[in-house]
């Protein structure tokens, strides 16, 4: 495997949790990465938290990583929003190096949270942009 700072998706990331006012989300402590030479067939995006164990022993704060295959630069915009958004709601409200399971990171939530992005990014619907999803 060969990994590469994304600052592209990291920027991309802090707009979304900015928009979607993500607030427990710490950017400074979330990065964005690429990743080349998986053999993983169906897998676009991963998280992955620096665990409680590992937090105590490093003597440090939770920290997060969000890998993006190949695959992810092949897709449209629209579905690279969503697969950001799935990946940041695995990140849960005390960002402590837990995460949030699929039956809350589930499509319906997810296209829940990406509507709300997109209208609030087009300045659409007023009541849907002031609804709270986290």
């Amino acid at each position: 495997m060969k990994y590469e700072d994304a600052p592209d998706l990291k920027e991309r990331m802090n707009e979304i949790i900015s928009a979607l006012e993500m607030s427990h989300i710490d950017i400074n402590r979330v990065e964005c990465l690429r990743s080349f030479g998986s053999s993983s067939r169906r897998t676009i995006a991963r998280c992955h938290a620096l665990g409680k164990l590992m937090q105590r022993a490093m003597k440090t704060r939770a920290f997060y990583a969000i890998e993006f295959l190949e695959r992810f630069d092949r897709m449209d915009r629209k579905d690279q929003d969503k697969v950001i958004i799935h990946e940041l709601m695995h990140i849960p409200k005390t960002f402590g190096g837990g995460f949030r399971q699929h039956d809350f990171v589930c499509e319906r939530n997810v296209d829940l949270m990406y509507d709300r992005f997109v209208s609030l990014k087009t300045g659409g619907n007023p009541d849907m942009s002031k609804r709270r999803w986290f």
